[in-house]
């Protein structure tokens, strides 16, 4: 077997994104803004430098590369990374270059693997001596050894030796690591996601991130029926997804006064069945006011269509008509399953899963009402002051930004 040969650690990540690319004029304003969200991302992993060149980014880093690459995997509009090593674009220099990433990546093989590999190139500068199928060629036939553990195979290789060749750099690398695609955040605008504790709205916040909103958050807790472990726990759950956005805001609501209130309003048994979208119908009118106030142009929940018996369509009628803006469900069509797995791979699902009261489960009705109408909601909310619930719900709400 062929001895590897050392190779110094690459410096340099090359960057993909796939939506941007289909942005058109608006392409630059996308580009820039995933280059802020870059430099942000990797402010607490080392230093970097950002740089741009013909539908690429490349992330320079002199220390720390693989976390970097790792907190890249973090940013929403990058489609992929990979760690490259750099050589003058000629086809010698290249091999050169092309022979040791490729003994670094055999060596990371696990023990007796004869991996399937191909060379794959991509010419950028099409003033380059050699099409891309010819360096391919050109580089296999000069860097491969008879003794060397794999076997060449184009249609499904499972080691892709990668060059991408510009103008007076080319670039060779031998993995993807997979981003997580989407828009970068920030790009269209801000939204107010309502969040709890619960699985559902974690996801859908992170869901709204990955089209380009930037979320600020607002929860609801009724102390002194509910302990503060709620609150202290939607924190948290903020924290985990202020790993995905430059920044997060939350503010917290108390709601307990308003609760009372629409509980005492609805007087008899028939109205009682109403408390919970009643309930709901309150926080987005304070919602609505905030995101005003945040200057959000829409609010995002985690509602899904008959999940539980305030998501069917009549009810989510009925709670979305008290909002003064758009709302966005971007779980509507989930089954629990699909955002569980979603919940589980960005990090929220162990702390949502943790079984903590909330404002959600105070006052609940004995059984509550499936297909609401938006009459009786507001006939119970005539007998209310709500304008002064709102005000005060929107007035002692507490700012907490989240790092």
């Amino acid at each position: 077997m062929s001895a590897f040969t050392p190779i110094e650690p690459p410096r340099v990540l090359l960057v993909r994104y796939g939506e941007l690319a289909l942005k058109g004029g608006n392409r630059n304003e996308f580009e820039l803004a995933l280059m802020r969200n870059i430099r942000a991302a990797c402010a607490d992993v080392a230093p970097v430098r950002v740089e741009r060149e013909h539908g690429r980014l490349f992330v320079f880093a002199d220390q720390r590369l693989e976390s970097v690459a790792r907190r890249l995997t973090q940013v929403f509009g990058i489609s992929s990374v990979s760690p490259a090593w750099e050589a003058p674009s000629e086809p010698d220099a290249i091999c050169a270059v092309a022979r040791g990433v490729l003994d670094d990546a055999l060596a990371a093989q696990p023990a007796g693997a004869r991996p399937a590999f191909r060379v794959l190139s991509r010419r950028v500068d099409k003033r380059f001596a050699l099409t891309s199928m010819q360096l391919d060629l050109y580089v296999a036939e000069h860097i491969l050894r008879v003794d060397d553990p794999l076997r060449v195979e184009l249609e499904h290789p499972e080691l892709v030796l990668g060059i991408e060749v510009r103008e007076t750099t080319s670039y060779v690398f031998a993995r993807r690591i997979a981003g997580p695609g989407g828009l970068p955040v920030g790009t269209l605008g801000r939204v107010l996601c309502l969040i709890s504790g619960g699985i559902d709205s974690p996801v859908a916040a992170w869901m709204a991130m990955k089209r380009g909103a930037l979320c600020s958050f607002v929860t609801f807790h009724s102390h002194p029926f509910i302990s503060d472990d709620a609150k202290d726990k939607v924190v948290e759950l903020v924290r985990v997804l202020s790993r995905w956005q430059p920044r997060s805001r939350l503010f917290v609501a108390p709601f307990a006064e308003a609760q009372v209130a629409i509980k005492a309003a609805a007087t008899n048994g028939s109205e009682d069945s109403y408390r919970t979208v009643l309930y709901r119908r309150m926080m987005q009118r304070v919602a609505s006011v905030i995101a005003q106030a945040e200057d959000a142009k829409a609010l995002v929940t985690g509602e899904c269509m008959g999940q539980v018996a305030s998501q069917t369509l009549e009810n989510l009628t009925c709670i979305g008509a008290a909002a003064s803006l758009p709302v966005l469900r971007p779980l509507i069509a989930f089954d629990k399953q699909e955002t569980v797995d979603s919940a589980q791979r960005i990090g929220t699902f162990a702390l949502s899963a943790v079984q903590t009261p909330d404002c959600c489960t105070l006052f609940m009705p004995r059984r509550a009402v499936t297909r609401g109408r938006l009459e009786v909601c507001e006939q119970i909310e005539a007998r209310l002051d709500l304008p002064a619930l709102v005000a005060d719900c929107v007035a002692r709400a507490e700012r907490i930004d989240v790092a």
